[in-house]
């Protein structure tokens, strides 16, 4: 009986240590599960579009330059940058090769210059929603999860949130055919009016239209803002990506137009924990350490909300 005593009394022993040495660790495997799943980075390219303008780099060098300088893997193409490239095959194929050498993902394909979604005359309407349909098909083959649109339109609040919603319905139709989301992002006028682009979304209501919150685009017109935490917080029960807009940088790394922290805290409390895209348009840094500056402070904003 005592030897059974003592062997049991052993195993406990042994059981308590164990669990002492292997807790802290799976502690830390949580922890880390948490800060990982919260959200991901990602880089829109319009931060490097004065590299891109200029000639110093092209559309194919995006995913290399985003892995290898600023260490992200995930990626967000703007079309005016391969405009005449969406129905190219074999670009497009080129492009995908590169990103699998990389280890990198293609995330959405920001389309500008394709007309207006919301043009009140209807043949125009029309036109612009087949003219972004090459690029549903392009997302689709590269990967992508979204294209991301404008919402132009023109009268009243109510006629502009009629024919946005009729432009977008019929788009989304057609991307749902090839497994794409279409995604508007507050980008001047009305569409900057988080009440308004929310009456689209549920006026619209479908499940692959969605919205693509950006921290700085809420200039209305007439040299007006709207507020931009009460705009990102009505956008995103409907958001499907973020983007992080930056511009200028304290002596501390705070984006001094958003505080990242309330920002990202609204965009988290949303329940959104997908990726998160680094745009930054400031001129006092150079690209590279703007869009370096702008991805630190992502990631510290992250590691004091887990």
């Amino acid at each position: 009986m005592r030897t059974s005593h003592n062997k049991t009394r052993r195993n406990f022993i042994a059981s308590l240590s164990a669990s002492l040495v292997t807790t802290p660790s799976l502690l830390r495997a949580d922890h880390h599960k948490k800060k990982k799943n919260l959200y991901e980075i990602s880089i829109a390219e319009w931060s490097l579009h004065k590299s891109l303008f200029s000639k110093k780099m092209t559309n194919l060098d995006f995913p290399v330059i985003s892995k290898k300088e600023f260490g992200i893997s995930a990626v967000e193409y703007v079309n005016q940058f391969f405009k005449d490239k969406a129905n190219d095959k074999k670009y497009l194929n080129e492009l995908n090769k590169i990103c699998k050498n990389e280890g990198v993902k293609s995330l959405l394909i920001m389309c500008d210059g394709e007309g207006n979604l919301g043009d009140p005359n209807k043949t125009k309407r029309s036109t612009a929603v087949n003219n972004h349909k090459r690029w549903c098909e392009a997302a689709k083959h590269l990967g992508c999860h979204s294209i991301r649109v404008n919402a132009s339109s023109s009268g009243s609040f109510e006629e502009q949130q009629k024919l946005a919603a009729d432009g977008l319905a019929s788009l989304s139709d057609y991307a749902s055919t090839h497994e794409i989301n279409v995604i508007v992002e507050n980008h001047g006028g009305l569409s900057s009016n988080g009440s308004w682009l929310a009456g689209v979304m549920k006026t619209v209501n479908k499940k692959n239209c969605g919205t693509l919150p950006d921290f700085g685009n809420f200039r209305i017109g007439g040299g007006k803002s709207y507020d931009r935490y009460k705009g990102v917080t009505e956008l995103m029960p409907f958001a499907k990506a973020v983007s992080a807009k930056s511009h200028d940088f304290d002596e501390n790394g705070n984006e001094i137009h958003t505080d990242y922290h309330r920002m990202m805290k609204i965009v988290t409390d949303a329940g959104y924990n997908g990726y998160v895209g680094v745009e930054y348009e400031g001129n006092k840094l150079g690209e590279y350490d703007g869009i370096k500056a702008t991805k630190k402070l992502l990631e510290r904003v992250r590691e004091k909300l887990i």
